[in-house]
């Protein structure tokens, strides 16, 4: 039997800063900087707390996030405290129908393909709806998940936003939070030339399932990261491990069974992860000044 428990926090919203510019690190071999931190090493510092931690392997996941290359974010329950697609749903009037079929793709119980197909074709969302819902009802951004990313951004890690949402939805969150919109992976809705709904874009790596695995793969071909680190809440996120050296399971918004059981690392909030780049994370490029 699966189970899921929702958990509550509040965040303060911060200023929109501008897109972050792409910039990649020299190599998947170069450091700045610092040595590599070992898991053991890392996991000892926290003291007595190291027994406390859940994960398959909480140790190998705390040396993969020190020294990553590269670190994937799920957006939805993950940088966000909510749905994307269940906001909008709720906000056009057809949230309940809609949010059924988000907990089915999230245990991992349907095909995504199958349950993002069936979302939109309820929703049929206009162009005007969405952005009406954005700035009506704007999404709430998890609490530490900004220093998360800061910290990452100041060690020139690369971080990247691998969702089953809508790029349109998600571009916003981007760049409140410098990630650059080149480092969106997500799903396009297609509109006609009068801005109503006209499908979505099915040749999206994250338009069906086993989306994120191939995401990361593409983006560990094209710039050789060695280490990759993905962060989520959803059984799709798990399926990225391989090629991502470690998964880091997040249960602050919703904790599910599957992600719980089988994250290397599973947390519900981010502020160990935080500790662990900004005390142990290696530098990857030789043009940041760190604090």
């Amino acid at each position: 039997t699966t189970t899921t428990t929702t958990t509550t926090t509040t965040t303060t919203m911060t200023t929109p800063r501008p897109f972050a510019p792409t910039v990649r690190f020299m190599s998947s071999e170069t450091t700045f900087g610092g040595t590599p931190a070992s898991g053991p090493e890392v996991l000892a510092s926290f003291g007595d707390r190291s027994a406390e931690f859940v994960g398959t392997d909480v140790s190998g996941a705390m040396e993969s996030l020190a020294n990553a290359c590269a670190v994937a974010f799920d957006v939805d329950s993950t940088v966000i405290r909510e749905e994307g697609i269940d906001v909008l749903a709720d906000f056009l009037g057809k949230g309940e129908e809609v949010s059924a079929w988000t907990l089915k793709a999230m245990e991992g119980d349907t095909k995504f393909e199958d349950a993002l197909a069936a979302r939109l074709s309820i929703l049929r969302p206009s162009k005007s709806d969405i952005e009406r819902c954005l700035d009506l009802r704007p999404l709430e951004i998890t609490p530490g998940i900004e220093e998360l990313i800061d910290e990452l951004n100041r060690k020139g890690v690369d971080v990247y936003f691998v969702s089953g949402g809508f790029r349109i939805m998600i571009e916003p969150l981007a760049r409140r939070l410098c990630v650059g919109r080149d480092n969106v992976v997500a799903n396009t809705i297609l509109f006609d030339s009068e801005g109503n709904y006209a499908g979505f874009d099915d040749s999206e790596p994250t338009s069906r399932d086993m989306g994120k695995a191939r995401a990361l793969t593409m983006l560990k071909e094209r710039h050789g990261y060695e280490t990759m680190v993905m962060v989520g809440d959803g059984a799709t996120d798990m399926q990225a491990k391989p090629p991502a050296r470690s998964f880091v399971g997040y249960g602050g918004v919703a904790v599910r069974d599957a992600v719980r059981d089988g994250a290397c690392w599973f947390v519900t909030d981010f502020e160990d992860a935080t500790r662990v780049v900004r005390d142990f994370g290696v530098r990857r490029r030789d043009d940041i000044d760190e604090e």
